[in-house]
């Protein structure tokens, strides 16, 4: 029998590597943009087109590369960055595996032209599918510009799997901010398309993370740090009250590598614990400075994952830090037994003892209606001739008292019969009787029925209204709007706005007015009709951090965006009812395809028995 085990082609041996490195464009982005780092680059420019799927390009001013290192980055296992399995635990750059350029070479086309500073002439390396094409001599800008062009072309099943260009932008815009922060010294620019997305210059940690995520964030940041013999924490973490019921602005760095650990997340969780809202997710962009030689970050192939020497300290340490900064700036409640507070907000630095009440001065013959001419002469009215003259009683406080009189007064020029017959009538207008609903603690409606009473849940009955209303409205195309009368502006992240135009026709079936106003801002115009006394700016966020965060996959983009739009327009708990109300809440209800259902599986009218009220009191009907 001949022998069955053999070596792999370095062609397919990449494949099979390119398949845990590079899982969608954005994968690809980071490995190139980690190298421009690596390169000593200040100056980044990142260029795509359909969202990576045509073009990646990255541009840096870094070392670059000899002719012999131009050709041999694209090998397997080939790096600058290690020498011997010792430097496995003294590792401070970024790349190390030397599997990315060589994975990246074989699913696509590539571009390689790069000059060292020293050099009069750079060098151009063409790639096709880990197959050198050519390989010449060229004029190029000192540093490195790799271009990727046409991902995945001999991996259809895998290119067949990448999703939407917006939902592949929003992965790399992910991507981009998280290198983006690890390195605020270093400028940054992004092109999708041929719109500058991102402009960053070199800055500080904070400036950055206001350019990152917008403007209205400069108010929202706490400062935290923390240096020990074990680790240095320093960073940034975001005020409870502006936290949101998604993830995504959670950013972990360990010697400025970006990391996914769910035990470091809940030492943070642990420190906002019973300050933050049930469900929410506060900011934080955390960095820890460790010695290396006490993690390993050789753990897996996206190198997101750090094994820690020990994560029992980390842990307490990164707790402590975070509570003590949210104490330090006042963002937690704290007693102080010994400072009095009940004079800490008086207005004038005087004495008590000089401290005077205010008087009220008026004059009680001033008339508004004097034209002034004879404002020099002083002589005595009678209050009598005020009142004649200028029609004014003087006797203003009892004005409410002659009303009542003269009400009284004719109500008792009726007969006595015609005014109980009034009576009745303001009492019962029809001859039918008025059914009557009851609210409990201003959440739950009571109804009365033959067989018992109903308890209907006066939120979820509101939001299965709203989402069948908005999904007939998404399939009609015909959602009612009502204009603005000051159009506001709502500034969106790059990725938020990518999604918006996501799911742009949809939003305005629903009756949203919206449209484009510079990079990543929207002039609000209209809102659906339904939606009364709601923040335009608001409800968008709130739409859009809903949509979000919906995980079922069985619900299509409309459905999933009528829900996030019903849960956040639907009446809350806590809201007062009158009867009329109560009475056309439970006949839309009815009027519903599932009535019965909440939109998130839950029931929304308890129904209660006689029966089972005679047996909870104990008696038998």
């Amino acid at each position: 029998m001949s022998d069955i085990i053999q070596l792999l082609p370095d062609s397919v041996a990449n494949q099979i590597a390119a398949g845990e490195v590079v899982q969608r464009p954005s994968s690809a982005i980071k490995e190139l943009m980690e190298n421009a780092i690596d390169a000593g680059a200040d100056h980044i420019k990142l260029i795509i087109k359909d969202a990576g799927k045509s073009l990646i390009q990255v541009i840096d001013n870094g070392c670059g590369m000899s002719v012999t290192d131009a050709r041999l980055c694209f090998e397997r296992h080939a790096t600058s960055k290690i020498r011997k399995a010792e430097d496995l635990f003294a590792i401070r750059t970024m790349g190390f595996r030397g599997e990315a350029m060589a994975s990246i070479a074989a699913i696509a086309h590539v571009e390689l032209k790069t000059r060292r500073i020293e050099d009069e002439l750079g060098t151009v390396v063409e790639i096709e599918g880990s197959e050198v094409i050519q390989q010449y001599p060229d004029q190029a800008p000192a540093g490195t510009s790799i271009s990727v062009k046409n991902l995945f072309y001999n991996i259809p099943a895998r290119r067949n799997f990448l999703k939407s260009n917006s939902v592949e932008l929003r992965h790399i815009i992910d991507e981009f901010q998280r290198v983006a922060l690890a390195h605020p010294n270093i400028f940054f620019s992004f092109h999708s398309d041929g719109n500058e997305l991102f402009h960053l210059p070199k800055e500080t940690l904070k400036q950055r993370i206001v350019h990152l995520f917008g403007n209205n964030y400069n108010q929202r940041l706490v400062p935290v740090e923390e240096t020990t013999s074990i680790l240095n924490i320093n960073g940034f973490i975001g005020k409870p009250e502006f936290a949101k019921k998604t993830r995504g602005e959670q950013f972990f760095f360990v010697n400025n590598r970006y990391i996914k650990d769910p035990y470091l997340n809940h030492a943070v969780m642990n420190a906002y614990e019973e300050i933050l809202p049930a469900d929410t997710f506060p900011l934080y962009v955390l960095f820890i400075d460790i010695d290396p030689s006490k993690i390993d970050i050789n753990v897996h192939p996206t190198k997101t994952e750090i094994k820690y020497e020990d994560e029992k300290a980390i842990y307490a340490i990164l707790r402590s830090a975070v509570k003590r900064s949210i104490g330090r700036y006042n963002i937690a409640p704290t007693l102080d037994f010994e400072q009095e507070t009940g004079f800490n907000n008086l207005i004038t630095p005087k004495p008590l003892d000089e401290i005077q009440a205010p008087t009220i001065n008026f004059n009680p013959n001033f008339n508004p209606f004097d034209d002034g001419v004879k404002k020099h002469t002083r002589s005595y009215i009678a209050p009598e001739q005020v009142e004649r003259r200028s029609g004014i009683p003087q006797n203003w406080d009892s004005l409410y008292q002659i009303t009542e009189t003269e009400e009284a007064e004719q109500l008792s020029l009726l007969p006595a019969e015609e005014d109980a017959k009034s009576e009745a009538e303001i009492i019962q207008p029809s001859d039918q009787p008025k059914k009557q609903f009851f609210q409990l603690h201003n959440r739950y409606i009571v109804s009365q029925i033959h067989s018992g009473f109903m308890l209907i849940d006066q939120q979820a009955a509101h939001e299965r209204i709203l989402f069948e209303q908005f999904q007939q409205q998404l399939i009609n195309n015909q959602g009612t709007s009502q204009q603005s009368l000051f159009p506001q502006t709502i500034e969106l992240n790059p990725a938020d706005f990518a999604l918006v135009q996501d799911i742009l026709p949809e939003i305005h079936a629903l009756g949203f007015q919206l449209r484009p106003f510079g990079k990543t801002t929207y002039i609000v115009d209209g809102i659906p009709a339904d939606l009364e006394n709601i923040n335009e700016s608001q409800i968008i966020e709130k739409l859009l951090e809903d949509f979000k965060n919906q995980s079922d996959l069985r619900l299509n983009k409309r459905e999933r965006l009528a829900k996030s739009l019903a849960k956040n327009a639907s009446i809350k708990p806590g809201t007062k009812l009158d009867n009329d109300g109560m009475a056309e809440l439970i006949d839309k209800l009815f009027a519903c395809e599932s009535p019965n259902i909440s939109l998130f599986g839950k029931p929304v009218i308890i129904t209660y028995t006689l029966q089972e009220l005679a047996e909870r009191f104990g008696r038998i009907i």
